[in-house]
């Protein structure tokens, strides 16, 4: 069991890979840009230098928030197809951009994995959100990942 615990009682959180580094950088940029509308690319480079990511981690975070605002709307219907009872300006800001963080990096074309959007998700979810946005998170990302019929390789016959 693992005993290590912040000062809130929750579990001290593992290393951080470069790519969950990326995600959480992208996750802030995607929250100030929603909760204020600056240019994201400002906001980007004002993060970056906060937390001195490094060059592999700010390109990742660019790639992502870049994709996330390219594809808005795709990304937001998906979040009211598979979490009706949700309006969108309803959920948690931090709730919102971790899916459409999430739901972007499931789209057609990504080379990540479905379960491991939906396990860096839930992560980013447990350490920005609130006690039940990881739960949350991962049951619209679990319906959307049954709905776009990523949850299998195995083709139809």
């Amino acid at each position: 069991m693992d005993t290590r615990t912040t000062p809130t009682g929750r579990r001290a959180p593992k290393p951080k890979t470069h790519q969950h580094r990326a995600r959480i950088l992208a996750l802030q940029v995607l929250y100030e840009v929603d909760m204020s509308d600056h240019d994201w690319q400002v906001s980007l480079a004002t993060h970056a230098e906060a937390t001195e990511a490094s060059d592999r981690v700010i390109a990742m975070a660019s790639s992502i928030v870049d994709g996330v605002f390219t594809s808005l709307e795709s990304v937001d219907e998906l979040i009211v197809k598979y979490a009706p009872m949700w309006p969108l300006a309803q959920l948690s800001p931090v709730d919102r951009n971790v899916l459409r963080l999430a739901l972007f990096e499931m789209m057609p074309g990504s080379d990540v994995p479905p379960k491991v959007v939906i396990n860096e998700a839930v992560e980013l979810a447990k350490e920005f959100g609130g006690a039940a946005s990881s739960r949350f998170v991962n049951g619209v990302l679990g319906a959307a990942l049954a709905g776009l019929g990523l949850a299998s390789n195995k083709t139809s016959d």
